[in-house]
């Protein structure tokens, strides 16, 4: 019965990762093409970082899910069971991690700096500023990777293949220190330290709008926005939460499975594809939790926003014009994520506004 539960398992994972590549790789790829080539309603800045975003997450993809495990699941000897791919991958996947991870930290602080100061903001709004962030994220991402070379070692194995005892090279950690020091930095690099940012700054985003909120009345804010300050404030709110935990959610698994296989299991005779041991099934459903959240990044950062969706239905349906779509998720969406500058924005029933006498209200 055992035996057939783990069977199952497998069976699950060899079905699984080449689906996330078959979702995930054209899914980032239309998002990039959407965010760039599109009007979504967003500013010079954010497509910049969810462009790279999307270009990392497809690069993860390729590295990690199409060349790794679809190929661990799917082939007797994958290629990079050899020299010099034993430590290129470790490189590759690494830096495409670290790319993916940063770039939603440094997305999110830099929205909350841009909500915070006005001369932050017209510093950051500046599409050179974001252009080189990306790509010193990338960089150091990658710079900060190489380490990571040489952590795996190529040995011979003895594996019982079809009844038949036979030796294989195969790429393994080597049983080292220095190694598990590595690995201890690389997991809080990769996953720790990110989602602790992640979570304490939008949560600072979040406690800023509604310090900012009682700047105006309510009544001024229902001719501002058409929605009462309560309701904008709870789906704003909402957006963050679940961008955050869905980071969380997807990524803290991860990081605990890791620390714990990396460590105490860090050594030569333990066999990681052995899954009546508990903790290689547990990093085994973590890694897939962790997968999925590199396929879906741009359901999270994209999806909610009400322009991004008309363009879609325009894409589709090849039509000038997309359908309003009403969602509870609309004019508040996105704009914490992607503001728009107001010389940019513009509305078919302008209306113009005068606040006096602003002061906080309870």
């Amino acid at each position: 019965m055992e035996g057939a539960t783990l069977s199952v398992f497998v069976t699950i994972q060899k079905i699984y990762y080449p689906l996330l590549c078959v979702i995930g790789i054209p899914g980032n790829l239309f998002t990039f093409y959407m965010i760039c080539f599109r009007n979504c309603g967003m500013s010079s800045t954010a497509i910049i970082y969810l462009s790279c975003l999307a270009i990392a997450d497809i690069f993860y993809l390729v590295w990690v899910i199409l060349i790794d495990l679809t190929l661990t699941f799917w082939t007797l000897q994958p290629f990079w069971h050899s020299y010099p791919w034993c430590s290129i991958l470790g490189f590759l996947q690494y830096g495409s991690l670290y790319s993916s991870s940063w770039i939603v930290v440094v997305f999110t602080i830099e929205r909350y700096l841009v909500l915070r100061s006005t001369a932050v903001k017209q510093h950051l709004s500046q599409t050179r500023v974001t252009k080189l962030t990306c790509i010193a994220i990338v960089l150091v991402s990658h710079l900060v990777s190489v380490p990571l070379a040489w952590i795996n070692i190529v040995t011979p194995v003895n594996l019982t293949v079809n009844g038949e005892n036979i030796t294989l090279p195969r790429c393994r950690y080597r049983n080292e220190t220095y190694t598990t020091v590595i690995v201890w930095i690389t997991t809080f690099l990769s996953g720790g330290i990110p989602i602790v940012l992640v979570i304490i700054f939008n949560y600072l985003i979040g406690y800023h709008l509604c310090n900012a909120s009682k700047l105006f009345t309510k009544e001024e804010c229902r001719v501002m926005q058409g929605k009462s300050t309560r309701g904008m404030l709870r789906r704003t709110i909402l957006l963050l939460g679940t961008v955050s935990v869905a980071f969380v959610v997807l990524s803290l698994p991860r990081f605990v499975t890791y620390c714990i296989l990396r460590t105490k299991y860090n050594n030569e005779n333990f066999n990681r594809n052995d899954y009546s041991i508990p903790i290689n099934v547990a990093g085994d459903i973590a890694n897939m939790l962790q997968n999925l959240n590199s396929t879906t990044n741009f359901l999270l950062y994209c999806m909610v926003s009400r322009r991004f969706r008309q363009e879609l239905v325009q894409v589709l349906t090849c039509n000038e014009k997309a359908l309003e779509l009403g969602s509870v998720l609309t004019n508040t969406t996105m704009k914490v994520f992607s503001v728009v500058d107001h010389k940019a924005s513009s509305s078919s029933n302008p209306v113009s506004v005068v606040l006096t006498s602003l002061k906080p209200t309870e």
